[in-house]
């Protein structure tokens, strides 16, 4: 699975040069309503057309877009997939009750998380080393709450909660998820 970081990165220019776009649009209708003379019919087509190739453009980067983000494919044909493995992880009194104290995990495998509350909303957040996100959903007692997950990186995760569970809070567990085996 492609990294969610490249990917992000990419959008990242293209919604940029997209939002400027936009924001000239909202110039040129400033210019229009300052300006000493007003277009007339035939002039303010280029000010419509312009807006008909932003909503052309935005429709189309999305289009091309929805199964570039590295999940989406994956979790559209979830029902069709069997995971490599499974960690059932229970989360309760602001703590995290792992299955070993380490969850090995091998390149390319899918692997499901399968967190269980038993007292209140937490968050269930995987992260990298620099401390950017990889993945994160929130846990609801007495509801199903999973996700698929494919690494392609090795490396060390964090495992934290990302929703307010209270003024203890949970700790976070560093390094409590190891991907090896990549190249």
């Amino acid at each position: 699975m492609t990294d969610s970081i490249a990917v992000l990165g990419m959008l990242k220019i293209v919604y940029t040069i997209y939002t400027v776009a936009i924001m000239s649009l909202f110039g040129w209708f400033a210019y229009g309503l300052t300006a000493e003379s007003k277009p007339k019919g035939i002039l303010k087509m280029p000010f419509y057309g312009y807006i008909a190739l932003l909503v052309i453009v935005g429709v189309s980067i999305h289009i091309l877009t929805f199964n570039k983000i590295p999940w989406v494919e994956m979790d559209l044909k979830r029902a069709n997939m069997t995971p490599d493995k499974t960690f059932n992880i229970v989360m309760e009194k602001q703590k995290f009750i792992l299955p070993s104290d380490k969850l090995m995990i091998d390149c390319n495998d899918k692997v499901l998380f399968n967190v269980d509350s038993k007292d209140l909303t937490y968050g269930f957040g995987l992260f990298r080393e620099d401390n950017t996100m990889v993945f994160q959903m929130q846990v609801l007692p007495a509801n199903k709450n999973d996700l698929l997950w494919q690494f392609g990186q090795n490396g060390l995760y964090t495992i934290r909660s990302t929703e307010y569970s209270g003024p203890d809070g949970v700790p976070p567990l560093v390094g409590a998820v190891e991907v090896q085996g990549c190249k």
